[in-house]
């Protein structure tokens, strides 16, 4: 990557980029006050499972055909790949902290990065509709962003969050986010070259969660009694 992609990406990704990330913790709150998440090993075996088999492997599915679609221009397939991000949110939080995520993306990257197709390609697609990894990837193909940084990048951005959920809410030091993270870069790292190695085609056929407590978890937290997050 030259400088300005990574700087570009960087920006993108960081906490700074207006998408209200820090209101949503991805059902963690709910795992915590469950009794699921209690300590540093339980937080980064949380948040692996759902990089290598949950949620956020999902994401990567989703990521991966966007990125593509949008390299190749091609609008009619990046609008079917939202239609499915949007149709396969698990609940009614999931699709919200996908959705919010996603549109105030849009509505940044329209504002604040310089001319590209991503304004055309993304047309047409409701705001209410728009999932978070569908928005990014398919700004930072038209940016010239290879497939393997920004997946990435962006699993880094995902978990980085749901780390600072869980310092709040668990709670955990400074250091043990970090230690966390450390903890999580091997599964990163695997789940972005194995999601750049994706194949064409159908890209509900490589969906797929076996973190059925997170997803419950997601549901329930709906009702939870005290809520600090909108998810």
């Amino acid at each position: 990557m030259d400088e300005g992609a990574l700087f570009d990406l960087m920006s993108w990704m960081s906490p700074a980029w207006p998408i209200g990330a820090f209101a949503h913790s991805g059902g963690l709150e709910w795992a915590v006050d469950a009794g699921f998440v209690t300590d540093r090993a339980s937080t980064a075996n949380w948040i692996g499972d759902l990089i290598a088999r949950g949620s956020a492997h999902n994401d990567m599915v989703l990521f991966v055909h966007a990125w593509r679609a949008a390299r190749a221009g091609d609008r009619d397939g990046l609008l079917e790949i939202a239609d499915l991000g949007a149709a396969s949110q698990t609940s009614h939080e999931r699709r919200l902290e996908a959705t919010a995520q996603g549109a105030a993306f849009r509505r940044i990257a329209l504002d604040a990065t310089g001319a590209s197709a991503f304004d055309r390609l993304i047309e047409g697609i409701d705001p209410d509709d728009l999932v978070y990894p569908v928005a990014a990837a398919a700004l930072f193909a038209c940016h010239g962003i290879a497939l393997r940084p920004a997946a990435t990048a962006y699993l880094h951005g995902l978990a980085a969050n749901l780390v600072s959920a869980a310092q709040r809410l668990v709670p955990l030091g400074q250091t043990d986010g970090q230690r966390v993270m450390l903890a999580l870069r091997p599964a990163i790292i695997a789940a972005a070259a194995q999601a750049a190695d994706l194949p064409d085609g159908d890209p509900f056929l490589a969906m797929g969660s076996a973190c059925l407590m997170a997803d419950l978890g997601s549901m329930a937290h709906e009702t939870q009694y005290t809520r600090l997050f909108r998810t």
